[in-house]
């Protein structure tokens, strides 16, 4: 049997991302592969690109990991557009060439043999990382986006919603975030908010027989929030405004 963690969407949450290492650690799993958005957003863009390197975790191009290499203006409509991008300056200025030679090295899709199964990594699909594959999106889509493509497996990030559904012989799989998950608001008076718990896929593969566990592992969110102040990052409560412990 095969074992192989999925992870993606870190954003710069390293207490987030070791909670996340240490469950696949208690669950005796040896290989990890990152779907993604490593850096951009957090407190510790740094030490969570070099911790997935120090790993040997092979990485796929997330959108924002794009951006961070290649900055393009961004529309500024709002308060909160503005605290946002200063933000994402703030991320882009800790970065050294040593870390963009790192992120130049993110594939834009991987594929990994799962003991007979196949798989195959992306960000927000096998074409672009800015496409959305959602459990509502049209099958007529998928096949779009999966054109010329027939893995046993197809695993994906970038709306950070954990997610499993069929598609023909296969299944898309989505892991959820690391580092930002999002618990959507189910009346118009309420918010969305960031849960304290790292979101990660483990799958286990033997010959035909493939299993999918979606995995949320909780940590303190103090210990993020104690993060988020040390780093000097502009707009700390900002950021933290949205995050509830769990």
């Amino acid at each position: 049997m095969t074992r192989m963690a999925l992870i993606s969407d870190i954003h710069g949450n390293l207490t987030a991302l070791e909670a996340a290492l240490a469950d696949i650690e208690r669950h005796g799993t040896k290989r990890i592969a990152c779907l993604g958005d490593v850096a951009q957003e957090g407190p510790q863009p740094v030490a969570v690109i070099h911790r997935l390197h120090d790993l040997a975790i092979p990485v796929v191009m997330g959108n924002t990991d794009d951006w961070l290499l290649n900055p393009k203006p961004k529309k500024v409509k709002s308060e909160k557009d503005r605290q946002e991008l200063e933000i994402d300056r703030w991320v882009l200025a800790q970065l050294t060439d040593t870390e963009r030679v790192l992120m130049q090295d993110y594939a834009q899709t991987l594929t990994f043999d799962l003991d007979g199964a196949s798989l195959l990594c992306y960000h927000g699909s096998p074409i672009s990382c800015e496409h959305r594959i959602r459990p509502t999106t049209p099958a007529k889509r998928l096949k779009e986006l999966f054109a010329g493509h027939n893995e046993t497996l197809f695993a994906g990030g970038h709306t950070h919603e954990p997610m499993l559904r069929r598609f023909g012989p296969s299944l898309i799989l989505n892991p959820g975030s690391v580092g930002a998950p999002v618990v959507e608001r189910k009346t118009s008076t309420e918010d969305d908010y960031y849960p304290s718990w790292a979101e990660y896929a483990l799958v286990e593969a033997n010959g035909a027989d493939l299993r999918v566990t979606l995995r949320r592992v909780p940590y303190a969110l103090a210990d993020f929030a104690a993060a988020v102040r040390a780093s000097g990052m502009p707009h700390a409560d900002f950021l933290l405004k949205g995050w509830r412990q769990v």
